[in-house]
């Protein structure tokens, strides 16, 4: 069998998934040998079960169709052969949803991500036969298993629980959500009503601003942009959970804490520009580019992520990254 095929058969989502970022030049093309490497550094992190591309922290929402093709291309040739590969779906328009499921199946994926249209915002919610609609154009094109993107109901993209479940029950190859509903009590819900149906749907947290009390929830594994960086810490954290190692687990929380504060603190909307910062600061990634409308951090931003990674340790862990 063609090792690249023997990672993606029977893949099921579960365990430390780091979501890679996307480097670019200054010229705000796609810097290939600083994703290759990026992808390498992340591939070589003992005990990660898969990589995310193309989602939020690879700055989806910026990248063209064929760019997002490309972005499997190199993933599938640099690391395709060591590690499944979760592309994200990311589009308001369900037939390019359609066409995206299938670029993905074709190149390789394992799974796939599944993004809420952005159309659903103006009153989605009250209209469930959209999301039906759309995960119906995505399945109906790729027998890959789906992680649905839950996102927080405030903001008109999340699905309410009664609609989460009936995606879940109508299409079997949903495995999985990506849980970033925000909501620790929602959050609970999800777990347990999805554990509890006849096929039961793993959790993914991406609650990673509450990480250790999103994992003790008994979440099947975390996926995250946090884990371009620190994929190594996740890795720990989640071993200690799953062996009831309370107090280890307390320690990199602890150490985690401090990230929180460098990626996620307001406007959230520069969380992974933070990240590639905080990778360029480790000598991980080149430069720190973005396409607009993001722009770069100021210098004082910079220092203050330099400073919460010292806090946190990570800087004097540069060079043992790879395992």
């Amino acid at each position: 069998m063609d090792p690249k095929l023997a990672v993606t058969k029977h893949y099921q989502p579960k365990g430390v998934i780091p979501a890679s970022l996307m480097p670019f030049k200054e010229n705000l093309e796609i810097d290939e040998t600083a994703y290759r490497s990026h992808l390498r550094e992340l591939a070589l992190v003992d005990g990660i079960s898969a990589i995310t591309i193309n989602g939020h922290a690879a700055e989806v929402h910026a990248l063209t169709l064929s760019e997002q093709e490309r972005s499997l291309e190199l993933a599938q040739d640099e690391v395709g052969d060591q590690i499944p590969l979760i592309v994200g779906i990311s589009t308001p328009n369900s037939m390019i949803a359609a066409q995206l499921a299938v670029t993905a199946t074709r190149g390789g994926a394992s799974a796939l991500l599944v993004f809420p249209p952005e159309s659903m915002s103006l009153g989605g919610q009250q209209r469930p036969e959209m999301a039906i609609a759309h995960f119906e154009h995505i399945a109906i094109s790729t027998d890959l298993p789906l992680i649905l993107f839950q996102y927080p109901l405030s903001s008109g993209l999340g699905y309410p629980l009664s609609t989460l479940l009936d995606l879940c029950q109508r299409f079997p190859t949903i495995r999985a959500i990506k849980d970033w509903c925000n909501d620790p009590i929602l959050h609970e819900q999800h777990i347990r009503e999805l554990h509890a149906l006849d096929q039961p749907v793993a959790v993914l947290s991406t609650h990673s601003a509450w990480l250790l009390s999103s994992l003790v929830l008994g979440c099947d594994g975390l996926l995250s942009g946090a884990g371009s960086v620190v994929a190594d810490l996740h890795v720990t954290i989640w071993i200690a959970i799953q062996t009831k190692n309370l107090e280890k687990a307390q320690q990199l929380s602890n150490r985690l804490y401090h990230l929180t504060h460098a990626f996620y603190c307001n406007p959230l909307l520069d969380m992974h520009n933070r990240m590639k910062e905080a990778l360029v600061l480790l000598g991980r990634l080149p430069a720190a580019h973005v396409r607009p409308p993001l722009v770069r951090l100021k210098s004082n931003e910079v220092q203050y992520i330099e400073d919460q990674l010292e806090l946190a340790g990570i800087s004097e862990e540069k060079q043992n990254y790879h395992h």
